[in-house]
């Protein structure tokens, strides 16, 4: 009967070579996976540090500023910074009534992502306010946003401040509300 005599550093080292393979991890295409992996990594982390950023289209961004900072008293906001990597969210406008969007748009092309008015609305939660939205009737100022929970929020505010509102209609969400200067406005949900 023969007794094999064997090195146990030598099966350390044979079990740990079988499950981490020293040579293949840092050959090039070893080394392009950990790359890539950090990347995907390090993108994750960027959006989803950034804060969540609801869009509401105004008639009127003078009135709008009005309204917003001084009836609802939101604090100003940075632009985030996934804004000026254009990693903004496209306003799908394909599905929207015509009648919420103005035929007279100006835009200024020297202004990008940051275009328009940056409000906080929570910690980690922002407003961006920015023009298109057409008058209703009688010239009625109208604020129209894609996101339900944009403007529960914004009632609450309203609601909180004593503000005078009506509710129009609840799905999807359409309410007045007047500002200091009796300028009813118009908040709208349209779906896409």
């Amino acid at each position: 009967m023969l007794i094999p005599l064997v090195n146990s550093e030598l099966i350390i080292s044979y079990y740990f070579g079988a499950f981490l393979p020293v040579d293949s991890i840092f050959s090039t295409q070893g080394i392009m996976v950990m790359l890539l992996a950090a990347y995907a990594l390090a993108m994750w982390m960027f959006l989803t540090s950034a804060p969540k950023v609801h869009t509401i289209m105004v008639s009127d961004l003078e009135v709008a500023k009005q309204f917003y900072e001084g009836l609802l008293n939101l604090s100003v906001a940075e632009v985030p910074l996934h804004y000026y990597y254009n990693y903004e969210q496209v306003l799908g406008t394909s599905g929207v009534d015509p009648m919420y969007l103005s035929t007279t748009t100006a835009t200024n092309p020297q202004l990008r992502g940051s275009e328009g008015l940056w409000y906080q609305l929570k910690k980690n939660t922002q407003l961006h306010i920015i023009s298109g939205a057409s008058f209703g009737p009688n010239n009625r100022q109208r604020h129209v946003c894609f996101d339900r929970q944009c403007l529960d929020e914004i009632l609450l505010r309203v609601q909180a401040r004593r503000l005078k509102y009506k509710i129009r209609r609840n799905k999807p969400l359409n309410f007045l509300v007047k500002d200091i200067e009796e300028r009813v406005i118009e908040m709208a949900e349209v779906n896409n």
